[in-house]
């Protein structure tokens, strides 16, 4: 199936609701920056961004007036020190903003912002974006289902990501992955198996190739590969249960066809359970800060109700819970769903212990 089919042509922006504000207030998500989405978009000019191969990264480096732009330089100073620091201001001397770069590639349309300290020459980014609920419930999830920390910040209609490091999955995929051996194949092959599997848990939807990255870290004499998640726009939108499992976009082929190669059934299903289980587990962990997100995410609106109806349908017909197709939300649909992961993983644990009971006697 193609992408065009597979996914709506556009998603809306919804709006975060009062309880949500609460919510990130509650949980210091909410904080007053100095300087807004749409004062970013008063660029006076920009040049095109290309990649060391002369190609064009879909991104443009902008450029204000020189009024604005001291304002602008000390603003995003001010707020890197409140998304990284402590939010005092003596840190800003030794900052400079070596770029602001903008994409109107995808829903978010962000902008990237370089960050330099001047006396060591190490730079980072983050990103500023006009806020979204769909994503902020991501980002959430994001912080609490999987195995990585996420720190951000949303102000009004202004939400502020720090970077998520790694190399770009296409760009992995094309270039580094024929250079893997069998070994590393197999590790990313088992990787990609156990993030498909919480994509799909999470409904966290469109993870084609340039929406997550490779993450390598050299442990003793091998290389360990992880895959992370960078996009969370499409999180509870879209009625296909496809779009949240990254095997059934085109991008992801060979990754696919590395799970197929490398990975016995009995392997694929093995690392399916080791995830929902892990999945489970830190659902018990949070549960109150979940509960009390989801409860939030129950009574909002977050999609079109057709795509709830359908989603409902399809989850119904992969697992048989007659619940879903009751949901007239996509909270009650994503409650249904981290529900019945954390039910059967308790099951099987109560079975566990009831059975080496039995051994004992």
């Amino acid at each position: 199936m193609s992408d065009e089919k597979l996914m709506s042509k556009k998603k809306p922006a919804y709006s975060i609701s009062n309880r949500l504000d609460a919510y990130l207030d509650q949980y210091s998500r909410k904080i007053e920056i100095p300087i807004f989405y749409e004062d970013l978009l008063r660029f006076a000019g920009s040049v095109v961004v290309y990649d060391s191969n002369d190609e064009d990264t879909l991104w443009v480096r902008v450029f204000y007036s020189d009024v604005e732009r001291i304002e602008i330089d000390e603003s995003l100073k001010k707020v890197y020190s409140i998304l990284h620091s402590d939010g005092s201001n003596h840190i800003l001397e030794y900052l400079n903003i070596d770029a602001v770069d903008y994409c109107t590639f995808g829903n978010s349309k962000p902008f990237r912002i370089k960050v330099r300290n001047i006396l060591n020459d190490n730079f980072t980014y983050f990103y500023v974006k006009k806020t979204d609920a769909s994503r902020v419930y991501g980002l959430e999830l994001e912080h609490m289902l999987s195995p990585y920390n996420l720190n951000f910040l949303v102000y009004k209609d202004t939400l502020i990501e720090e970077h998520i490091a790694g190399i770009p999955g296409d760009v992995f995929i094309k270039e580094m992955l024929p250079k893997c051996s069998e070994s590393e194949k197999a590790q990313l092959a088992k990787e990609f198996v156990k993030f498909n599997e919480r994509c799909m848990i999470r409904l966290l939807g469109d993870m084609r190739s340039y929406n997550y990255v490779i993450v390598p870290t050299h442990d003793f004499d091998h290389v360990v590969y992880k895959i992370r998640a960078i996009d969370f726009d499409q999180q509870c939108f879209e009625g296909k249960f496809k779009v949240y499992r990254p095997q059934f976009f085109k991008e992801n082929y060979l990754m696919v066809e590395l799970v197929r190669s490398k990975l016995q059934k009995t392997s694929v299903d093995q690392y399916k359970i080791e995830e929902r289980s892990i999945v489970a587990k830190r659902i018990i962990s949070s549960e109150d800060r979940i509960e009390e997100l989801i409860d939030i995410c129950k009574e909002d609106t977050i999609s079109l109700d057709q795509h709830i109806k359908l989603l409902g349908h399809e989850i119904y017909s992969f697992i048989l819970d007659a619940n879903f197709k009751k949901c007239t939300t996509m909270g009650q649909i994503m409650a249904l769903s981290l529900d019945f992961v954390k039910r059967n993983y308790e099951d099987v644990s109560m079975k566990q212990i009831i059975e080496e009971r039995i051994k004992v006697r």
